[in-house]
């Protein structure tokens, strides 16, 4: 950190994070919450909703250590994995079009789409949504947490609830513009049904294929896109008869297209990768 630590800025739907290079940056570990603390600062630091570290990796071709805002780990950011993709490819650390990226144990298939040489779009097999109440986790005397009342703040709420690698309670609503996230966003992420914390989708359902999302995320607030919380919040249409398998999720940063293919039980999405900056830090 003497010399410097290089970084890239940069967002998929204005969901923004710090990305470092784990291979070229020896930061240990013990030192990293702190770091992502400052550097997640927006006006302190560099500004961010959090950091990932992508460094090398023996079970995929990169590992993506992310971090929350806070400082805390966090497993799967589907934003965040796309511009994974787009660092890596962009920046020559690898010619392929299909890579693996292993986060928290788990591995994600990426397709990169170029324009010019560099990556535009990535669409990203996120997987199979985990359903098991036990294993979202979240506290439920069903075995699915499927439209399923949840109490906060005195006012009784409908919960969908649908792991994409981490924990997600989507919540629909007839009017998500005009609702006072930073007052309610806390309550949902700290209740005490949630085991281990949630991030909460609140969602207006506009068509059969177009649905409008807000979301709060676990350790870091209202952010403009949660690419984990758009897949949730398409398998969770669909458990509800909501919508379509392939659905158009508006959020504040942009549009993200999601398809749960119900028979291979996989969820998809495909969305932009941009760099903002890059720079280095002292």
């Amino acid at each position: 950190m003497d010399d410097g630590m290089k970084f890239t800025k940069m967002q998929g739907c204005g969901n923004d994070y710090v990305y470092v290079d784990g291979g070229a940056e020896q930061i240990p570990a013990q030192d990293k919450p702190a770091l992502v603390r400052r550097l997640s600062d927006r006006h302190f630091g560099i500004g961010g909703d959090g950091v990932i570290f992508i460094n090398p990796s023996k079970e995929a071709d990169f590992e993506m250590e992310m971090f929350n805002a806070d400082g805390t780990r966090a497993e799967m950011c589907g934003n965040g994995i796309r511009c994974v993709g787009k660092f890596v490819y962009d920046k020559g650390l690898t010619d392929k079009n299909d890579i693996t990226v292993i986060s928290a144990g788990k591995v994600k298939y990426l397709t990169l789409f170029t324009k010019d040489g560099k990556v535009e779009t990535v669409k990203v097999n996120m997987g199979a949504p985990e359903l098991a109440a036990a294993l979202v986790p979240v506290v439920c005397d069903k075995e699915q947490a499927v439209d399923e009342p949840v109490s906060v703040q005195g006012r009784e709420y409908r919960m969908t609830c649908v792991s994409m690698g981490n924990p997600h309670a989507v919540v629909f609503m007839d009017d998500v513009e005009s609702l006072d996230i930073e007052a309610i966003g806390p309550h949902f992420e700290n209740h005490e049904r949630f085991p281990r914390r949630t991030n909460t989708e609140f969602v207006k359902v506009l068509d059969r294929n177009t649905v409008q999302m807000r979301v709060w995320e676990r350790g870091t607030g209202e952010t403009l896109a949660c690419g984990t919380g758009a897949c949730a919040t398409v398998v969770a249409c669909v458990l509800n008869g909501l919508t379509q398998e392939t659905v158009t999720v508006k959020l504040l940063g942009g549009d993200l297209t999601v398809t749960w293919d119900r028979a291979a039980d996989l969820v998809y999405m495909t969305g932009p990768a941009v760099t903002v900056f890059e720079g280095e830090v002292i």
